[in-house]
């Protein structure tokens, strides 16, 4: 199903294809690279070698926000720094607006993630070079990282719950779909009285 096709979920709702297939393989992927590389640290072969997955996947997800579809391109979600303030404000009174795709702070989320995971990537690779195996600094960075890392999962988590619960929407099962509600589901059309 392309972007934009769209079928009937439940209550007659328009369902429509937000995540293609790129996305929701990137998103998994690296939060089965990730969980595998952080329970693999014991093997140093094994974390190097789901490292390299996790830079893989980066790569791809960078390029993918320049070619991919409507909705995985940066240029359709990347919020400035006052439609992201505001966004938050709302948040916090409660009544911020639905997205069909990622809404400001998801967006923020996601650079951050992205920047953090590169960060663990790059600090991971230094560290099983010559020029700074041993390193110190080098591997502290790396394990600060991780930690920042996990802390901002928390928060992403936490976020898709709030906007799952608020919106009336599963966003755990439209990442693994693709599909969303067309409309609003915390806001659903008024009903047009048939006709006698």
């Amino acid at each position: 199903m392309t972007t934009g096709a769209s079928q009937e979920g439940r209550a007659g709702q328009r369902m429509v294809m937000v995540w293609d297939i790129g996305v929701r393989l990137f998103h998994w992927g690296v939060v089965a690279g990730v969980l595998a590389a952080y329970l693999s640290e014991d093997s140093r072969s094994l974390h190097r070698a789901f490292g390299y997955v996790v830079m893989g996947l980066i790569a791809f997800r960078l390029i993918w926000g320049f070619w991919g579809t409507q909705h995985a391109r940066f240029a359709s979600f990347l919020p400035g720094p006052m439609r992201l303030l505001t966004y938050l404000r709302d948040m916090a009174r409660g009544r911020e607006a639905r997205h069909l795709g990622h809404n400001p702070a998801g967006a923020a989320m996601i650079v951050a993630l992205v920047a953090v995971l590169g960060g663990i990537c790059a600090t991971g690779w230094m560290m099983g070079m010559d020029a700074y195996f041993g390193v110190e600094w080098v591997e502290d960075a790396h394990e600060a990282l991780v930690n920042v890392l996990i802390g901002l999962v928390v928060l992403h988590i936490a976020g898709v719950a709030v906007a799952s619960l608020r919106h009336r929407e599963n966003l755990v099962k439209a990442m693994v779909t693709g599909l969303k509600a067309a409309d609003d589901p915390s806001h659903p059309a008024p009903k047009v009285p048939r006709p006698s």
